[in-house]
Order: C-alpha cells, then sequence, then structure tokens
C-alpha cells in the first residue's frame, strides 16, 4: 500500500481549522496510507492531532515531531522513522512561517527521500490570508484549502467537513456525565487560551458569570478545558447558585465534542475549545484580543457572536501586550459578553449551520 506523508504542527485549534483540507486530503488518495508529522502533545497541555482526529479515521498513523530545541540525535532517529515509511510524497499543511523556515522543511523533508511535495506556499499570497472585504480576512482553514485546491474533486469547503462527529457511545458517555445537571439547558464555557494576550481575565469572567447566572437560573453551567485551569475555573462557578460541572482536564476532545454539541451556547477567547465547539455545531460567543486581523481564526458557521475590537495597533500578532496593556480585549464589556449570550439563547436550543 502506497504511504503519503501530512505535515501540521499546532494545537487542539490548529489541527481542527486544518480539518476540510485534511477530508480533501483523505478523499484524494483513496486506497493510500496516510501518515501525519505532528507534534507531540505537551504532556497533555495541548491536544494532539491524533486525540482531535480519533473519530474521524482521516489519519492512519502518527509521527512525532519534536518542537523547540532540537538535538541532532532527535533529527537522525525522526529522519529514520520517515524513511521507514518509505513515501515519497508529502502533503504540507504548515502554518505560515514565511520562505526560509519553507526552504529548511524542504531539505529536512528531501532528506528523508521525500521527492513530490503538495500544498508548498511559495507565492505570498498563499502565505498570508486573503483580504475578503468589510475590513476582514479569510480564516486559516480557507487558506490551507487553497494550497491544495488541486486535489480536489468538487466542492471540498461544506458544513460537514467542517464538523466532528464523536460517535454514539462517546455521546452516551457524556450524557452520563452531564446527568448531574438535571437534563437543564446548557451554557458550556471555557477560560482556556496559550497566549495570554488572549486572556479577557478573571476580573471580568467573574462578574460576567455571575450576571449570567442571575439571568438564567434554569441553566446548568459545564466548564471545559485543560487540568491547568481546573482550579481557575472552581474559583469563577463560585458565584453560579445553580448547577454546575468542572470537567476541565475530566473528559477526552471527542467527550467534550458530545457535550458541546448538548449546549445552547459556548463562552470562550479565541482558542481551540471555541473551535471545538464550533465543530460541534454549537453557537460561541468568542471573545477576541485584536492580535490578528479579524477573520483568521473566527469560528466556522453562522450564528456565532464575535467581539472584537478594531483598534489602531490591531495586527500586531503580540503573544504579550505591555506597552498598550491589551487595550483590545480589555475594551470588551462583561455587559458585551451578557448581551451577547442573551441573542443567542433566544435561539435556543441552536445549532450553527
Amino acid at each position: 500500500m502506497r504511504t503519503v506523508l501530512v505535515y501540521r504542527l499546532g494545537s487542539l485549534g490548529d489541527t481542527l481549522v486544518a480539518l476540510p483540507a485534511l477530508r480533501l486530503v483523505a478523499a484524494a488518495y483513496p486506497g493510500c496510507r496516510l501518515v501525519a508529522v505532528t507534534n507531540e502533545d505537551a504532556g497533555g497541555h495541548i491536544a494532539s492531532m491524533e486525540a482531535v482526529l480519533s473519530s474521524t479515521g482521516l489519519i492512519d498513523s502518527y509521527i512525532k515531531y519534536p518542537l523547540g530545541l532540537r538535538r541532532l540525535g532527535d533529527l537522525l532517529a525522526l529522519r529514520a522513522r520517515i524513511r521507514a515509511e518509505g513515501a515519497d510524497e508529502l502533503v504540507y499543511l504548515a502554518s505560515p512561517r514565511g520562505r526560509l523556515t519553507l526552504l529548511r522543511d524542504l531539505a529536512f523533508f528531501g532528506a528523508c527521500g521525500i521527492r513530490r511535495f503538495v500544498g508548498l506556499p511559495w507565492r505570498a499570497d498563499m502565505q498570508a490570508p486573503r483580504a475578503i472585504g468589510g475590513g476582514r480576512v479569510e480564516r486559516e482553514g480557507e487558506r490551507l484549502l487553497r494550497c491544495v485546491q488541486r486535489l480536489a474533486r468538487g466542492d471540498a469547503d461544506t458544513v460537514q467537513s467542517w464538523r466532528l462527529d464523536p460517535g454514539p457511545a462517546v455521546a452516551a458517555s457524556a450524557a452520563g456525565l452531564l446527568a448531574v445537571l438535571g437534563g437543564r439547558p446548557l451554557i458550556a464555557f471555557s477560560v482556556g487560551t496559550k497566549v495570554p494576550a488572549n486572556d479577557w481575565e478573571d476580573a471580568r469572567w467573574a462578574p460576567m458569570l455571575a450576571e449570567l447566572a442571575r439571568r438564567y437560573p434554569r441553566h446548568g453551567l459545564v466548564a471545559l478545558g485543560g487540568a491547568p485551569e481546573r482550579a481557575r475555573i472552581d474559583a469563577l462557578l463560585q458565584p453560579w447558585e445553580g448547577r454546575a460541572l468542572n470537567l476541565a482536564g475530566r473528559v477526552t476532545v471527542t467527550e467534550s465534542v458530545a457535550v458541546l454539541s448538548r449546549s445552547a451556547v459556548f463562552i470562550g477567547h479565541d482558542s481551540g475549545p471555541m473551535h471545538l465547539a464550533a465543530a460541534a455545531g454549537t453557537r460561541c460567543v468568542a471573545i477576541f484580543s485584536s492580535r490578528l486581523y479579524p477573520g483568521y481564526w473566527f469560528p466556522f458557521g453562522s450564528g456565532h457572536e464575535v467581539l472584537y475590537r478594531e483598534i489602531d495597533c490591531q495586527g500586531c500578532a503580540l503573544s504579550v501586550c505591555e506597552a498598550r496593556a491589551k487595550a483590545c480585549i480589555r475594551s470588551i464589556s462583561v455587559d458585551d459578553v451578557v448581551q451577547a449570550v442573551g441573542r443567542v439563547l433566544a435561539h435556543e436550543p441552536g445549532v450553527a449551520s
């Protein structure tokens, strides 16, 4: 059986936005064995591609690509592992990192025996999202689709191509976890983000949740995220007088999808859990900083409430904002979020299209 490599690094959100491109690749290589070259899960703090795609059958095997400082021995071992697959073709789905990095990747994979590459973003407009009007740019997932569009056989960008289905067994498991909430309609949220500039901060999260508790006493509250966020979430749940459940660090990615699919709304930062909610078909209230241009990481689908401030320094790409003290995301008020949640809940149970 022929083997084709797929190169995609990143965390939960990076995998989710690549779903349409990954499905296009799977359709373009029927009967082939697809092997992903991707990074480790960082000790459980970042969901691996394997954890995200476990229910899809899109990838047959995974080769772990070391991040950070790499020793020569690590690279030689990786080269030997890739060469052992016997692949001569690679689909390149990397994030934009400039032509020098692209040349470095070509040299390395060429040394691994790869002779044919698909999706290489040589042109400048493949290295960056296109403007689509109204001050917006295309999503990263749409940029990736453009890079591999020559593999397409028909319309690859369908609603279903962005969705994740956890399957009936996982859905039943999630229903069991949620039983303690007594069948109430659910408000889901996550405070997680790997970029400090994207954090709306507890000074706003706490009063926002308290106000939601006052307005929606018949709803249950469920929190998702990683184990490192569990204690932070426990503190934020104190004002919630109704039933609440902190699942941070307690459920798998597919179980999280099942929980989110049963939720009326998801509230969160520009983060992996936000993209997971969109993949589950759940309407999001997404709280964005302006470090990137509007649209690039917006959740797929309709019916979402995206809160983004257009300011003079937008697009700065800073991970930590000191000069402006996160003026963009801090200008989004508690009332802004509460009102956005109200607009989404007015359409309960609501599923994004």
